[in-house]
């Protein structure tokens, strides 16, 4: 495992027919521990400038007290979020939160990172397989009528009754699900006909850029928050893949800088930026980089949960049901200790022991937050998911291999199928690749209900999901090895949450 490793955790891409289980070997599972942590001091010389996140009161502004403790503290202010008190700092002096704290109206502070500007790292985990021209022309002549050339791959549909919910209603225009993500690229076929272009933005820096096109990745990024928003949202128009929800707007919010990693005063950005362009659905299948779990022990991290926290509730009293992945390292999220080999990821990784209840996943281990899990073409845990007890909410298809869980034909392929930049359709596999489909049924469901504030939406896409009774024993790679224990009942349990989402009765009920 590489010391510096971009958290495009949730995206878990993989050649076909590789085994699932020497992929997973590859995922770096980042963690905050009780251990020491690094900090700024360790790794910056004293002309290397770091980010920062400065939470005070919110509703009021920065105060002439606290503008004048950053500057004198070698702080320069990027912006600041006064609606939820968060304020976005860069400072090369290594005493900078420390020194901040202190100051009477500040309620925490915290570096953002362990590495100077800009990150150190190197490359995404995986890679897409596209499709060559022969998949795609046999793909074509399977599809009946009515189906979108590549949908007789798309096994993921039918598992969550998408295929039967498109008879109903593709969805309202009316609805915009956001993906906070590495970049949507607008100009492929299966997202331009539903990109909604007002609610796009590049939130990299901590400060939205609304330059045109900003949203999108370069050729050298991630196609992940391309693939992602097809998923959600990919146009039925007699081209490519069939999303989910193919009949709402998907916006794409970029906070993932070109290394990969998400930064906590990027995704503050983006969920403010969400809340306050109408966004109804967010989706995040990503967590909050450095580290991989947050512990309230630690200073620096404790400042990034209260950041991030502030940012998501805000979003969601203004209506937006966030959604976030649960993460790909078959851990399980009750458990009272969960050993983290690679954080800081963007820096020097160690081994360390964290209390999951105590040291949290941002966003997805955060209230209000939908946690999802992944499932495979048997409707089974994926062997990668990470699971547990009162943490998993609800869960979808996020792939796994066809070793483990084999599609029905004429699907090939146990990975979900979407869009990659450039035009071009490829597979990928990850609880990054469930978490969409969970944000497409809730932008269904938003579509049924135009008038349900964000509880509302959640409670019904718990009570409409299927229920799904844990997998006991649950032996995914058939060694006679239990892979995983799953506690709960059929309606509701550490494998599964509330059940397995449920598209038809996301627009029936």
């Amino acid at each position: 495992m590489t010391a510096s490793q971009p958290r495009v955790r949730r995206a878990l891409a993989l050649p076909l027919g590789m085994a699932m289980a020497t992929a997973v070997a590859f995922l770096p599972g980042a963690t905050a521990s009780a251990a020491p942590a690094a900090t700024p001091a360790a790794s910056a010389s004293d002309a290397a400038s770091f980010s920062y996140v400065v939470n005070v009161p919110p509703g009021h502004g920065v105060s002439s007290q606290v503008k004048k403790a950053i500057a004198k503290a070698g702080g320069t202010v990027v912006t600041s979020y006064d609606r939820i008190g968060v304020i976005v700092v860069h400072s090369a002096n290594p005493d900078f939160a420390t020194t901040v704290r202190k100051v009477p109206g500040v309620d925490s502070a915290g570096a953002t990172r362990t590495a100077p500007l800009p990150a150190q790292s190197t490359t995404d985990v995986g890679t897409p397989q596209p499709l060559s021209a022969a998949q795609l022309a046999g793909a074509g002549a399977e599809a009946a009528g009515g189906q979108d050339p590549l949908e007789p791959l798309q096994w993921d549909l039918p598992a969550i009754k998408a295929d039967k919910a498109h008879e109903k209603t593709l969805g309202s225009r009316d609805v915009t699900v956001a993906v906070i993500d590495t970049g949507v690229d607008d100009t492929h076929p299966d997202i331009a006909p539903n990109f909604d272009r007002r609610a796009s933005v590049n939130c990299v820096s901590g400060k939205p850029d609304t330059t045109d096109g900003a949203w999108r990745p370069s050729a050298a990024e991630s196609p992940h928050g391309t693939h992602v928003a097809g998923e959600i949202a990919g146009a039925k128009n007699g081209v490519g893949i069939t999303g989910v929800a193919p009949g709402v707007k998907v916006a794409g919010i970029k906070v993932a800088n070109p290394d990969g990693f998400f930064y906590t005063e990027a995704v503050v950005c983006g969920f403010v930026w969400a809340a306050e362009h109408g966004v109804d659905v967010t989706n995040n299948s990503y967590y909050t980089d450095p580290w991989y779990f947050n512990c309230a022990t630690d200073p620096d991290q404790k400042a990034l949960v209260e950041a991030v926290r502030r940012a998501t509730q805000y979003a969601e009293k203004k209506g937006t049901v966030n959604v976030a992945a649960a993460g790909n390292e078959n851990y399980d999220l009750d458990s009272r200790s969960i050993t983290d080999p690679a954080s800081p990821n963007d820096s020097t990784p160690g081994d360390r022991v964290v209390d999951p209840h105590k040291c949290y996943d941002i966003p997805t281990q955060l209230p209000g937050v939908v946690t999802v899990a992944a499932t495979g073409a048997k409707g089974v845990k994926s062997s990668f998911s990470n699971y547990g007890l009162g943490v998993i909410d609800i869960a979808a298809p996020g792939g796994d291999s066809t070793a483990y869980q084999r599609p029905e034909p004429p699907a090939t392929s146990g990975l979900i199928l979407g869009p990659l930049p450039g035009g071009k359709w490829g597979y990928m596999a990850g609880t990054s690749m469930a978490s969409p489909h969970v944000a497409g049924v809730a932008a269904l469901i938003k579509s049924t209900h135009p008038h349900a504030p964000a509880a509302l939406v959640k409670a019904l896409l718990y009570a409409e999901a299927s229920p799904t009774p844990c997998t006991d024993p649950y032996d995914i790679d058939g060694d006679g090895k239990v892979d995983a224990v799953c506690q709960g009942t059929k309606n509701r349990n550490g494998f599964y949450g509330w059940g397995t989402a449920d598209a038809l009765a996301a627009v029936t009920k």
